[in-house]
């Protein structure tokens, strides 16, 4: 590459860059002025404006102030005190920011739970967090009642819609709340430091997490993604992610939200009404995961796939083979791919729009971003240290785990680690002793490797977690669920890759007792886990290997993958066309691999 080039990369990255900063400056500024206090003044500022549409429902900026408004009025009356915390589960809908808008308005801290739970997960995601009340969709309320009596302190269940039978409706008390501004004794006093959110994350291993994000974090999403995409009043997002994740509840509305522009919103990503959508909205802007663009581009031609108006997409996991295709076969006249955890003190932007990378940091920018790739041991799952007990920065291009050093100054609040809601689980991911005695560094899970320009490029997952359909998946929750059903002795999850799919399907190996009903157990894991969670094919072994200190050997499972006509013991593959558990031979193989069965 020429120094011309790496001058007008130089120059696109630091324009970015400054964008984003020049918004979230000052934030530490006004520590006394959170995110509704934004969506106040917003409503003031941008009025009848639209903010927050879709099919279901239409919000204008001033309206979402007073939804807010009247959510926040409804907190206060039933308890809701500083601190105090309101589950919430809804589909994607512009009424779901107006709840959590209003809870932390009223000091409450709104915990975004993912709607595809079920039984142990779905208990375990709303105890951890020890709420006052559950917000629940009257859609999804059958998956509330089926744990109602495993809810740790009994926490109030608030309906949102029709039921049959006697419930609580929040919809009709919201509805009777007044809309306007909160008095200045109604309003709590929050800071940034105050907590504003729970949104769940799994992390390398066990059941999900409830990571913290406090009201500087939320506003720092907001307003830097607001300068990252150059957002304008004139823009539309198109908005398809699940609310319930950083991306698509804070993100990808946020940042149009401060900036003066609206949000498309749509309950869930179509690949056949994508485009038509992009065209009828009018949108200029769309959030994306990886996935989600590998589906369009498997996708058949659509007349609307190039009369959009887009202007750019965000987001990240965009694969290096879908990139150039969907770039080119749709028309996108920008893409900035970023690398961000929710819990984490890593952030990386690819402004320059390099084919494949996550992101990147350029030398000039080490010393206000510390972020490191390190020597990792696949085997121990732990960075390698060196003789003196310090861990080893790996070379350019070597993958390795990513880290961030976590920095405990009030000045640099987006350098610290702000941890789950519980401490143990906060304790794990923290790194120390890294370079010199006495530092802290947070641990992405994440391997990467970096090159001499200081782009990021994404190798895989560490540990135990892998992601499939765009959901990082835990294999200790799978296995919990497996080896809970009568005839399942033991079991080893894994994430195998299948070619044409982004990310890894799940896979068991399992030592199960003869007779064991497929059909039922297919039932079972419907009922315990989500979707993107069930495995997507079983191997079943007279043992399961351990090591020495009794750990589940998975690289040999992985390495032998499911080819029948290499591996001796049985497969059966969870069939989406049959419904069932079906044995896979050589031609479902054949057809597997090829992209002939549609997952």
């Amino acid at each position: 590459m020429s120094f011309l080039e790496n001058l007008r990369d130089d120059f696109v990255y630091v324009s970015g860059a400054l964008r984003a900063l020049r918004r979230s400056t000052p934030i530490l500024k006004h520590p006394n002025r959170v995110f509704p206090d934004v969506i106040e003044d917003l409503a003031v500022q941008y009025g009848d404006a639209p903010a927050l549409l879709s099919d279901r429902e239409r919000l204008t900026y001033r309206e979402l102030g007073a939804r807010a408004n009247r959510y926040a009025r409804w907190a206060l009356a039933h308890g809701v005190g500083k601190g105090d915390t309101v589950c919430l589960l809804m589909p994607n809908r512009p009424d779901y920011m107006a709840a959590w808008l209003g809870v932390t308005r009223a000091g409450g801290i709104a915990a975004l739970v993912n709607t595809n739970l079920t039984g142990t997960s779905l208990a375990h995601c709303i105890n951890i967090v020890t709420p006052k009340h559950v917000i629940v969709a009257a859609e999804l309320l059958g998956a509330v009642e089926a744990v109602r009596a495993n809810l740790a302190g009994a926490p109030s269940i608030w309906v949102h819609g029709e039921t049959a039978g006697e419930t609580l409706r929040i919809d009709r008390d919201v509805d009777a709340r007044a809309p306007d501004p909160l008095t200045a004794a109604e309003k709590p006093a929050l800071t940034i430091e105050d907590k504003a959110l729970f949104i769940y994350t799994s992390g390398t291993t066990g059941l999900p997490k409830a990571a913290n994000i406090n009201h500087y974090r939320l506003m720092l999403a907001a307003h830097a993604f607001a300068g990252v995409m150059d957002a304008r009043a004139s823009d539309r997002m198109y908005n398809c992610l699940p609310m319930y994740h950083t991306t698509g509840g804070v993100v990808a509305t946020g940042a149009m939200l401060v900036a003066g522009g609206c949000v498309v919103i749509r309950e869930r990503f179509s690949a056949r009404e994508f485009w038509d959508d992009m065209v009828r909205w009018e949108c200029t802007v769309f959030q994306y995961i990886g996935e989600l663009c590998r589906y369009l581009v498997n996708s058949p031609p659509s007349p609307n796939e190039t009369k959009h108006r887009l202007r750019l997409a965000c987001g990240n996991g965009l694969r290096p083979d879908v990139w150039p295709q969907f770039k080119q076969r749709f028309k996108i006249p920008q893409i900035i791919e970023f690398y961000a955890a929710t819990e984490g003190n890593c952030s990386l932007f690819n402004f320059e729009g390099k084919e494949g990378a996550v992101g990147r940091l350029p030398w000039f920018m080490e010393h206000r971003f510390p972020i490191k790739v390190v020597r990792f041991d696949v085997e121990a799952e732990q960075p390698v240290r060196d003789a003196n007990g310090f861990c080893v920065e790996a070379a350019t291009d070597e993958p390795g785990e990513v880290i961030g050093k976590i920095i405990n100054d009030p000045s640099k609040p987006g350098n610290r680690f702000e941890g789950y809601a519980e401490k143990a689980a906060s304790e794990r991911k923290v790194l120390r002793d890294v370079f010199e005695k006495g530092d802290a560094w947070f641990r992405t899970g994440d391997l990467m490797r970096k090159d001499k320009r200081g782009y990021f490029y994404f190798v895989d997952r560490v540990g135990d977690t892998f992601r499939w359909k765009g959901e990082n998946v835990s294999t200790s929750e799978v296995s919990q669920a497996m080896t809970s059903f009568p005839g399942i002795k033991d079991a080893n999850v894994y994430g195998v890759r299948i070619p044409g799919y982004e990310g890894k399907a799940g896979m068991a190996a399992l030592v199960a007792a003869p007779g064991l009903d497929l059909a039922v157990l297919r039932t079972h894991l419907q009922q315990e886990l989500p979707d993107y969670a069930r495995p997507l094919l079983l191997r079943f072994t007279p043992e399961i290997d351990v090591t020495g200190t009794f750990k589940q050997k998975k690289i040999d499972l992985v390495r032998e993958g499911y080819n029948p006509s290499v591996v001796t013991d049985a497969i059966f593959f969870n069939d989406p066309q049959a419904q069932s558990f079906v044995r896979l031979d050589k031609a479902g193989y054949d057809r597997l691999v090829s992209g002939g069965l549609r997952l």
